[in-house]
């Protein structure tokens, strides 16, 4: 598929987001597989299931495939099951309406990390923007403070200078005193706080996160498990590259690399795509484009959005050292992916 890189990056999408099912709009049309899925839920019951335990099962499966395959295999079937809930939900009575709601919101929220991870703001935006509304109809206040995170998650991903920290300090607000959502919330401020230039507070906020791990671990709240000291070296990492800090943004984000545990292909190619630009940055061309091929070959095989968006930075700053045998390799098999933004391009 050919792709104008400019008009790409216009829309904020990814590649593997042009690519994917249902992108080119946050709604979604009627599906022949929706009422054949219903009738596969409802008929869960003479296999000793109910449809809820059934829809749980599914969509933890789907969270396996998204974190193995990235975002492309799983965003139809996510929309698919989203209807199949509605549908279930019209004769669903008590409990059994509360839980399904509670799905639909899980469901929703799901549905924006997939378009988030493909590169389509706009399209994570509504779907977040629905899971917030539908948690309120749930009364989980836990459920309701991670979407709202999320919604501060995505502004960072999108450099809103005006949002991030502001809807970070409304989900601690929001969330239980001392607890992991609390310092998932304040994770994302931190790099809002970097964003706007603040390292102090970017730091602060840093150290109160490290400082607040273990009691987080303990939080019974199944929302933001994966909160480690991984994932905060990274949110470091991104705030010094934000800062201008390269050297230091390469160091934490190799840091935050060697951490991760078994199992997150796609996430780690995330990481590695932003190490890469770090070192481009911090004038450490050859090995920019070496972690870039191993970063390219993660986008190629999950479709990942953010991983593309990276590399696009990446082959952009790579440009004035393009005569280098091993920024030549990346950018010729960049070739085979995007469009080179040349010098002379408008």
């Amino acid at each position: 598929m050919a792709l104008n890189r400019r008009a790409l990056l216009r829309t904020g999408m990814g590649l593997g987001a042009a690519a994917a099912v249902g992108v080119s709009s946050p709604a979604f049309a009627d599906s022949v597989a929706v009422p054949g899925l219903v009738r596969k839920a409802r008929a869960t019951y003479a296999y000793g299931s109910t449809p809820v335990e059934h829809l749980r099962r599914t969509r933890r499966l789907l969270i396996d495939n998204d974190n193995l395959l990235g975002p492309r295999h799983a965003v139809a079937a996510v929309h698919d099951h989203i209807q199949v809930i509605q549908e279930l939900r019209r004769d669903a009575k008590g409990a059994d309406r509360r839980d399904l709601m509670e799905l639909q919101t899980q469901y929703g929220e799901f549905l924006s990390w997939l378009y988030q991870d493909l590169g389509n703001p706009q399209a994570a935006s509504y779907w977040l923007d629905r899971a917030m509304q539908w948690s309120h109809s749930v009364g989980d206040n836990d459920l309701t403070t991670y979407v709202m995170a999320r919604k501060a998650q995505l502004a960072g991903d999108m450099a809103d200078l005006v949002d991030v920290v502001d809807l970070a300090e409304a989900a601690q607000r929001m969330a239980r005193p001392r607890s992991r959502l609390a310092a998932v919330a304040r994770t994302y401020e931190a790099y809002g706080h970097a964003l706007r230039g603040d390292a102090d507070e970017s730091t602060r906020a840093i150290d109160d996160v490290r400082n607040a791990l273990d009691g987080a671990a303990a939080d019974p709240t199944p929302w933001g498990v994966w909160l480690n000291a991984a994932y905060v070296e990274v949110h470091r990492a991104q705030g010094l590259e934000a800062l201008g800090k390269h050297d230091q943004a390469a160091d934490a984000f190799g840091a935050a690399i060697r951490l991760m545990p078994d199992g997150y292909h796609r996430d780690r190619g995330v990481y590695m795509a932003r190490q890469a630009v770090a070192l481009a940055g911090a004038r450490a061309p050859e090995q920019a484009a070496a972690l870039g091929m191993h970063a390219l070959t993660v986008a190629e095989d999950t479709g990942s959005g953010r991983i593309t968006n990276e590399l696009v930075r990446l082959d952009k700053a790579l440009i004035p050292c393009q005569r280098e045998s091993a920024v030549a390799e990346f950018r010729a098999t960049f070739d085979s992916t995007l469009f080179h933004e040349t010098e002379t391009d408008a």
